[in-house]
């Protein structure tokens, strides 16, 4: 029996600025990227979904990156890694704060935006964030991009390591996600986006922007929650992956 974990970016609402439906969306997926309030998010809107995705079973995971509210944490900034790692060690205590408060954990690491493109190659990086994550708390697995430099260093640090695949987003030939800033980087058809899951789940491969079918096996699958009709396209991407017989369970049990 195939089973996959859904996960999606949410808590990146701040003051008066609303992004996403968070509270929709974790209806459908069954792992929370929740920011630590760097790259957005602030403390009462953190608190909020942390506590509505404790009350849903929803596993929360840390989604730490670059001190950037303002360019929401899609600039990548040359950080010195001993900044870069004391960054990551303050995010995920931020987090576990909250999720102590409402009875919760934090089950996992993702990076965010420009770092997560970042430590695909960057090895400083890459290792800053590994070195934070074991320092802080060495059994949390680290969710990344397959065959990334990320995932390799935290493996060779003994962390947990889960792949993830992305069904909104286009790929390279590579296997290397197209830029932001290139047209078509974003997919936006809810059936599309649908079919294009369910391939990558049964069958482990994906079209790329090329034509090219490229490998992208993964444990968990990205559903983007900052996008237009994100709870739309999410609620197609489970119905079809369920229609087709996938099971859809986190990764890791949200009480440890």
């Amino acid at each position: 029996m195939t089973t996959v974990d859904l996960n999606a970016d949410l808590g990146e609402s701040f003051g008066r600025w609303t992004l996403g439906e968070d509270e929709a969306m974790l209806d459908v997926v069954t792992s929370a990227n929740i920011a630590c309030g760097f790259h957005a998010g602030d403390p009462r809107g953190l608190l909020r979904v942390c506590e509505q995705a404790a009350e849903r079973g929803v596993v929360i995971g840390a989604q730490v990156g670059y001190h950037d509210l303002p360019g929401f944490g899609r600039r990548f900034i040359d950080l010195d890694p001993a900044d870069l790692l004391a960054d990551v060690v303050y995010q995920l205590g931020a987090l576990q704060g909250i999720c102590a408060a409402v009875g919760a954990k934090v089950r996992y690491v993702k990076p965010h935006g420009a770092l997560y493109n970042a430590v695909v190659h960057h090895e400083a990086q890459a290792a800053a964030v590994v070195e934070a994550v074991r320092r802080v708390d060495p059994s949390l697995p680290v969710l990344g991009l397959p065959d990334s430099v990320l995932l390799a260093v935290a493996q060779a640090a003994g962390l947990p390591t889960v792949t993830e695949a992305f069904a909104d987003r286009a790929y390279t030939p590579q296997g290397r996600l197209v830029p932001r800033s290139e047209e078509g980087a974003v997919l936006h058809d809810p059936s599309s986006v649908a079919a294009r899951a369910v391939r990558m789940v049964v069958t482990g491969r994906v079209d790329a922007s090329d034509g090219t079918a490229v490998t992208v096996g993964a444990r968990s699958l990205c559903l983007h929650g900052d996008s237009p009709g994100a709870v739309s396209m999410a609620t197609a991407v489970r119905a079809g992956l369920e229609a087709a017989g996938v099971t859809i369970h986190p990764f890791v049990a949200a009480d440890g």
